[in-house]
């Protein structure tokens, strides 16, 4: 993958700086080891995230990457220090791969991207301080560490920006190198270097070899303008991001000459055209290690199978060749016992197993009948005997059959180990067609990049919302000020108000467009108010709900005393219902389209048949996100982020129990 050129940094620093400056910091993460992305809230856009990638890029995505369960201490850093600030400005720094991104929030921050070699990513103090580097490296000139103050790499070539022709030829004349890389070589790169020629030679033909300190004041000034032309276009803003398809692809901010003839799409902004130029590259290449991840899983299952499918052949070798061992011993049984006796009558006189050896090697070169078998005889008297092309050991002191019963008890060993190495292999055929399977799952869900296509919410689906079994559409408040929302905007008189009665829980109003509210949407929705209130955090089972008419909620306090924003004065009397359920169910249902909805269980029951039950627990939001998103997603409708916007507030796991109870009544 191509790292951002000095220009591209000069054209993503201007376009992020317009989007970002003033947008509000939210949370961090960190997919891979080299990449961080940081979220921001844009006024009037909503949720931005920014890819930084050492060494390689910066611009926003609507990729989004996968994010470790665990987040890492830099990203985690970032949150505690960063989350809630608003971005100042965001600068390339002396037309450098650097890039400056300030926030203000207590007091100052830098977050510096390094974009040249391997890169790194540093958050600096208001003093310009090292907090904390992504990557700590240490050189004679410079110490990316903790607490030590961040100097800046030391300029490197020249910036096209703000350099005077007379500057441009004192360059030329101290080159001891040609024009191309001269050019390449103090911070244009090979590409713009040649580009500046092509529009160096609409003045005058200048050969790209020539010694730069052979050039006339004719050719140098050419090249000045050749230089000014490119430049201009960008200072003016005259973009037209594009990415290039030739025999390599390329991301550039404006049109060159010398990708006049190539197949180009162009794009509003160079941040989008780089987003889809990288991140499909990116996803690839985080393809192929989850893919190398699985080839191992796989590979560990094949070898074992390999393994034991071997051990299976030596065990069929060993019955076949221990069972024709034993039936030539029968086969040859005066011959073999004629020199046992042999051997054992030597011994009987005191011969050493090395004489009797000695001698029957005599008798065998002699051409003795009895001694044609003999191969060798060991310190304990076997024998090697080789019958049939065939070796066969023969203890002397064991009768011809106890020598054959052993080769035959072999075999008989061998059958019985066979059969639990079948078994062995049968269950680590499934276990491989098991891990196939899920590695051709998870490869294919990985395999194409989805983009985050912004969608267009309902006025409900920006609250917290259900309709109950009964049709009727119940909404609440996501925070202070959709809380304030729900109660001053939506709550008309005939509606009901409800409130979870514990502090830090959302205001629910039933809409109910001049009909009479029965007790089962009053029940679903108290479960509702219950599920969306802080005794989901706390991990309690049920929690008392009341519920009001709407002139009895009032926005003015009692004298002397104050409302915080989405709070609400009740007065009157409260209606109770004791011990509503906290519990929630997740499905799709159709309601002005196929949406998806969070809702009693008994609201999900009447209005889809595939939901998942929740309850209060100990798993992460992303986490259990991901398994509901397996268990309903239809025809590819949701996105892991809408998920997470349904759920509680709180760590959550799936009610088994009532699956499994709902399972065995089917």
């Amino acid at each position: 993958m191509k790292s951002m050129s000095n220009v591209d940094v000069f054209t993503i620093s201007d376009e992020l700086n317009k989007l970002l400056t003033g947008a509000r910091v939210d949370k961090s993460f960190q997919p891979t080891n080299d990449i961080v992305v940081m979220r921001f809230h844009v006024a009037g856009k909503g949720r931005v995230d920014l890819v930084m990638q050492c060494g390689k890029r910066i611009h926003t995505s609507q990729y989004p990457l996968e994010n470790p369960t665990n987040p890492p201490t830099f990203p985690m850093l970032l949150r505690k220090r960063l989350k809630g600030a608003n971005v100042v400005s965001i600068t390339q720094h002396n037309f450098d791969r650097v890039v400056e991104i300030k926030v203000k929030k207590d007091k100052f921050y830098t977050i510096i991207v390094e974009l040249f070699d391997k890169g790194n990513i540093i958050l600096l103090d208001d003093e310009n301080n090292i907090i904390l580097p992504l990557k700590r490296k240490h050189w004679s000139t410079r110490d990316i560490s903790s607490k030590r103050e961040y100097i800046f790499p030391s300029e490197r070539g020249i910036n096209p920006i703000t350099i005077t022709e007379y500057e441009l030829k004192e360059l030329f004349a101290n080159s001891d190198s040609d024009i191309v890389r001269t050019l390449a070589t103090n911070g244009l790169g090979s590409l713009y270097a040649e580009e500046i020629i092509l529009r160096a030679n609409e003045f005058e033909d200048i050969d790209k070899n020539t010694p730069a300190n052979e050039l006339s004041e004719k050719e140098v000034n050419s090249l000045y303008k050749g230089l000014k032309s490119i430049f201009d276009e960008l200072t003016n803003e005259n973009y037209t991001p594009q990415i290039v398809k030739g025999e390599k692809e390329d991301v550039v901010p404006i049109n060159l000459i010398q990708y006049q003839n190539l197949e180009k799409k162009t794009y509003e902004t160079f941040d989008e055209a780089c987003d889809e130029f990288y991140s499909k590259k990116v996803n690839s290449d985080i393809k192929n290690v989850k893919e190398a991840v699985w080839n191992k899983k796989v590979n560990k299952f094949e070898k074992r199978l390999h393994l034991q499918e071997e051990t299976v052949a030596n065990f069929e070798e060993t019955i076949e060749t221990c069972q024709n061992k034993g039936e030539i011993i029968y086969s040859n049984y005066t011959i073999i016992e004629n020199l046992v006796n042999v051997v054992n009558h030597a011994r009987s006189k005191d011969y050493s197993f090395k004489e009797i050896g000695k001698t029957l090697r005599k008798a065998k070169k002699d051409g003795l009948k009895e001694a044609e078998t003999y191969e060798s005889i060991d310190k304990l008297g076997n024998l090697t005997l080789k019958i049939e092309d065939t070796s066969i050991n023969i203890n002397p002191k064991l009768t011809i059959p106890e020598n054959a019963e052993i080769y035959y008890e072999k075999a008989k060993k061998a059958k019985r180990k066979i059969k639990g190495a079948l078994i062995a292999i049968e269950n680590t055929k499934k276990q491989l067609e098991k891990i196939k399977a899920k590695k051709d799952i998870a490869m294919e869900n990985i395999s194409v990049p989805k983009k985050r296509v912004k969608k267009n919410l309902k006025w409900y689906e920006k609250l917290r919302w259900f309709i109950s079994s009964d049709n009727v559409l119940v909404i609440g408040g996501r925070d202070a000020n959709t809380n304030e929302s729900v109660v001053k905007k939506y709550l008309d008189n005939n509606d009901i108000y409800l409130h979870a009665d514990i502090h830090g829980a959302t205001s629910i109003a039933i809409k109910l467009e001049g009909n009479e509210v029965n007790e089962n949407t009053l029940k679903e929705s108290a479960s509702f108010a219950a599920s969306f209130s802080s005794a989901w955090s706390k991990g309690f089972s049920t929690q008392d709900v009341f519920w009001v008419h709407p002139e009895q909620v009032s926005k003015t306090p009692e004298a002397g005393e104050f409302l915080p924003k989405g709070s609400f004065v009740i007065r009157g009397n409260r209606h109770y219902i004791r011990s509503a359920k906290v519990q929630i169910a997740i499905g799709i249902v159709d309601y002005e389209g196929k949406r998806i909805m969070a809702g009693p269980v008994d609201a999900l029951e009447a209005h889809c048949e595939n939901y998942v039950v929740l309850k209060p627990g100990y798993t992460k939001k992303e986490a259990i996100a991901k398994k509901v998103l397996h268990k309903i997603n239809e025809n590819d409708l949701l996105t892991l982020d809408d998920v997470i916007r349904v759920l509680p507030s709180g760590k959550c796991d799936i009610d088994t129990e009532y699956h499994q109870r709902k399972k065995y009544e089917n």
